[in-house]
């Protein structure tokens, strides 16, 4: 055996066979590259906050003078049969407030009274303020759910590094930046009217080069599943824009992009779309890309004779069931959080071009075709970086064993 030190797998680097320093430093200089014009990209599109700060000044959630207390149910009636129907001694709860409790019954959506809700549960109360002709009013809000959600997200943090110990602690910081990125960057930066291609396009590959290098480590494995990942976020971005533009979804389908547009009217909703469809397609090509530098390298340990060519084909193959099962994950993952809406859709009893013409359903078809595709391209693109740039074949193995 070579008196070298053997590296651990987490090293990526394979003992003993010879590296080609031309593709790798190509590699490395692209990613800087990219890099730079990254951290650029981010400097001249930084959120105007002055321009965001007004903007929420001029918006108030509430009207003036209400706010927000806690309060704790008491007591809750049997549900009504409808918003329509209140019937009577339905539909209502008890709830105490305060230190020196204030007793106040409320009425509550049928949903909420056939959700559980039951005596000890905490709510969110509106308080209105007394006026010349009326008493201090106060109305229901929501479900106190903070402390369910802390205690969900304490088990999911404990799962994660349990498991996976301190790659599970390095992903658990990865997504701590994706969230600040999220919100202390983009969002306030699509509020302040900057392009949504441009800030989809900084702040997602900014959450790639932290995230991977984060989780994974700094390598040459890493950094190709990186550019893999780069390359298919721009063809993310190319779809997503072309496919906006061909069938002319506005971006605007629900409430709150009413309410956007009627605050912010002059922001290009579909350039925040085409955000959209980049930020949607970001975790899967994640996840895609670095399985397929991982499955070259593997490939590489177990078949020191292989050729790159033969690396590339195998791991291809890898590649077609990844992308399968992941294309399974983007729809069922879609069907899960529209189900309402499909039901609806089905209720209405259309056929399914004339669905497919409906904003709300047109806009998630352009967001799941394009983040799709993207990654189906990805697949190659990183397969072919990674076997680009692992070591080359050995020419005599077992003689190399022996040294």
């Amino acid at each position: 055996m070579s008196g070298r030190h053997t590296h651990r797998a987490d090293s990526r680097e394979l003992e003993g066979f010879e590296v080609r320093r031309g593709p790798r430093t190509a590699l490395l200089a692209a990613l800087a590259t990219v890099m730079v014009a990254t951290i650029v990209g981010a400097a001249l599109i930084w959120p105007d906050r002055e321009k965001s700060e007004a903007l929420e000044e001029e918006v108030d959630f509430t009207a003036p003078g209400v706010t927000f207390v806690r309060g704790e149910v008491d007591d809750v009636q049997r549900a009504c049969p409808s918003l329509n129907d209140p019937g009577e001694n339905c539909g209502q709860v008890t709830v105490s407030i305060g230190e020196s409790p204030t007793e106040v019954t409320v009425p509550v959506p049928p949903e909420v009274s056939k959700a559980g809700l039951e005596p000890g549960d905490s709510l969110r109360m509106l308080r209105t303020p007394a006026t010349d002709d009326q008493p201090v009013r106060y109305s229901y809000f929501a479900i106190e759910r903070s402390s369910p959600l802390l205690l969900m997200l304490l088990l999911f943090g404990l799962v994660v590094v349990a498991v996976a110990r301190w790659r599970g602690v390095r992903a658990l910081v990865g997504l701590a930046f994706s969230g600040a990125a999220i919100l202390w960057f983009m969002l306030p930066a699509l509020v302040s009217g900057e392009s949504g291609l441009l800030v989809g396009l900084v702040g997602s590959a900014a959450i790639v080069f932290v995230v991977l290098y984060t989780t994974h480590g700094f390598s040459i494995r890493t950094s190709a599943a990186v550019a893999g990942t780069l390359a298919g976020i721009g063809l993310t971005a190319l779809i997503g824009v072309l496919s906006v533009a061909a069938t002319h979804v506005t971006g605007v389908v629900d409430e709150g992009g009413g309410i956007l547009q009627a605050i912010a009217g002059d922001l290009d909703f579909q350039g925040l779309l085409t955000c959209a469809v980049i930020v949607a397609g970001l975790g899967v090509l994640n996840d895609v890309t670095i399985t397929q530098a991982s499955a070259v390298w593997e490939l590489r340990g177990a078949g020191p004779g292989l050729s790159r060519r033969e690396i590339f084909v195998a791991a291809t193959r890898i590649g077609r069931d990844h992308i399968a099962s992941t294309i399974y994950t983007i729809v069922f993952a879609y069907a899960g959080t529209a189900l309402v809406t499909l039901m609806v859709i089905q209720l209405y009893g259309l056929p399914l071009t004339e669905l497919l013409a409906t904003e709300e359903i047109g806009q998630e078809v352009v967001r799941t075709l394009a983040s799709s595709t993207a990654l189906v391209l990805a697949v190659p693109v990183t397969t072919a970086i990674a076997a680009l740039t692992v070591p080359g074949a050995r020419s005599d193995p077992v003689e190399n064993e022996m040294r």
